[in-house]
């Protein structure tokens, strides 16, 4: 049953792989899952890691990105994805939902969620979708506090924390390098900078800063869709695609439910439908049977 009902990796050895893959020279591409089965696809398929994005755990709910959901919420998407996957988890803590003794008890249920890493942002909380305008910033010594709250909750050493600034579209490149600079020195090992629009943006970003960067690689937003292999050849560590899953499989979905609603069957949609064979494949259905007959597939003895 190893690797079956859970994956087989113990929580701290995903985190210890997630601190050698920043640590590798080889970019760790981290896809979005909006459920633990497209966990399961990207680690089938390849990737290094997996996302879990705030706005998707939100738009799950039928809930815009503004600060609506609850660390309980979004823990519990957290575990149900990790439980699945051999691959590190890095999960999306938006300001740690609340004042930085709110953002330490979220670090704590993130690391007992089996999560690897979490990111938190300097946003004004509740906070907005960081490819929309109107987002404001809190002072950087209110994100610092945030942070030093987070780090100081920290058990795993290994878990990582990533302090995302969204401050380049409101204050400028500039000012959002000063605020990194004294997100690492608050303890962050990892830096996001959201929106940045360019590969100019993300080559002067990597030029001024000498800890691990992230990337976000979001559709329909602000910054231009740079190949993961530009980002590594910059010197990124890591790309997320937070959204493309979900903005994959919405779209399929709105396409097939139009198709029946207009002609009554979906018999024209099959070839756009994932097989039953492949599910089950995914699912390792038969693995399950194997163990059923295992089980209960004996003999009783004379005596028995």
């Amino acid at each position: 049953m190893t690797g079956l009902l859970a994956a087989a990796t113990p929580a701290a050895d995903k985190r210890a792989a997630f601190r050698a893959g920043l640590a590798s020279g080889t970019i760790q591409r981290f896809p979005g899952a909006f459920n633990p089965l497209v966990a399961k696809l990207i680690q089938e398929i390849g990737f290094e890691g997996v996302y879990v994005s705030g706005a998707v755990v939100s738009a799950d709910l039928a809930l815009p990105d503004i600060g609506l959901t609850t660390s309980t919420e979004v823990a519990e998407r957290g575990r149900q994805i990790a439980r699945v996957t051999d691959l590190p988890v890095l999960i999306d803590a938006d300001t740690g939902f609340g004042e930085p003794m709110s953002a330490a008890r979220t670090v704590s249920m993130l690391e007992d969620a089996g999560i690897a890493g979490c990111h938190l942002e300097d946003q004004v909380n509740p906070k907005r979708c960081g490819h929309l305008d109107g987002k404001a910033v809190v002072p950087v010594e209110e994100m610092v506090r945030r942070l030093r709250a987070a780090v100081s909750a920290r058990r795993d050493p290994n878990f990582v924390l990533c302090a995302r600034t969204d401050a380049a579209g409101i204050e400028g490149i500039d000012a959002a390098i000063d605020r990194a600079g004294a997100y690492a020195e608050a303890g962050a090992d990892l830096i996001f900078t959201e929106a940045l629009r360019t590969v100019a943006d993300f080559e002067k970003f990597r030029a001024a800063m000498p800890i691990p960067l992230l990337a976000n690689m979001t559709e329909f937003g602000k910054s231009e869709l740079i190949p993961a292999a530009t980002l590594e050849r910059i010197g990124y560590n890591a790309v997320i695609y937070p959204v493309s899953t979900l903005r994959l499989a919405m779209f399929a979905a709105e396409a097939g439910l139009r198709e029946i609603f207009e002609q009554g069957t979906q018999s024209g949609s099959l070839d756009r439908m994932q097989p039953r064979s492949r599910l089950y494949e995914l699912l390792q259905y038969e693995r399950y049977n194997e163990f059923d007959s295992d089980i209960f597939d004996f003999t009783l003895g004379r005596n028995q």
